[in-house]
């Protein structure tokens, strides 16, 4: 099985609805990547900033990408996109991806993080024919490992000392979740 990247799904749970990025997403979602802890949560402090001009460039493309999928994170009770959710770096050969996400302070501690992923998970596993999905959590962000630890990814190593922090080295933890895994327990171990 080929997975379709291209097709841009909608899913829908009964907090949040991945979609599409949409043009009116694109203040919610810019004001999520202004926020000092969405930056330093994914590593990307001390980055050039990315202009307005290639904000837009970047999330009006999304849908057209073949080789990657990227949703917005819909928050139901207000409409208001909150973040995103991706699945990259495709290994064909090895049906493969990474996958990384981003909440605003708009979605945040009500588990909207937790649906998106399981429903995105299931997305990939059970219609993209997925066999492993991987991802990094940094030390310093505890919430988001136990949420990948309670949708069912395991500990697979430490990337140490792999971002500077500050003044300070914040290690990496490497995390996967493989398809026979999720048909066990889908996303609930």
């Amino acid at each position: 099985m080929t997975a379709d990247f291209a097709h841009k799904p909608v899913l829908t749970g009964t907090k949040v609805q991945l979609r599409p990025f949409r043009p009116e997403d694109l203040p919610e979602i810019t004001a999520a990547l202004d926020d000092p802890e969405v930056m330093r949560l994914t590593g990307s402090t001390g980055q050039p900033s990315i202009d307005a001009d290639g904000l837009v460039r970047w999330y009006t493309s999304r849908n057209e990408q073949s080789d990657r999928l990227d949703l917005a994170v819909v928050d139901l009770a207000s409409g208001r996109c909150v973040g995103e959710a991706v699945l990259n770096e495709w290994d064909e050969p090895n049906r493969s991806c990474n996958f990384r996400t981003l909440i605003g302070p708009a979605g945040r501690d009500r588990g909207l993080g937790t649906e998106a992923l399981r429903l995105l998970l299931g997305h990939a596993f059970d219609r993209l024919g997925l066999h492993r999905i991987e991802l990094e959590v940094f030390a310093f962000n505890p919430r988001a490992r136990r949420v990948y630890e309670k949708v069912g990814f395991v500990v697979e190593g430490v990337r140490r000392e792999a971002l500077r922090d500050g003044d300070e080295w914040v290690d990496a933890t490497v995390m996967s979740v493989l398809a026979d895994e999720w048909a066990r327990h889908r996303g609930r171990p």
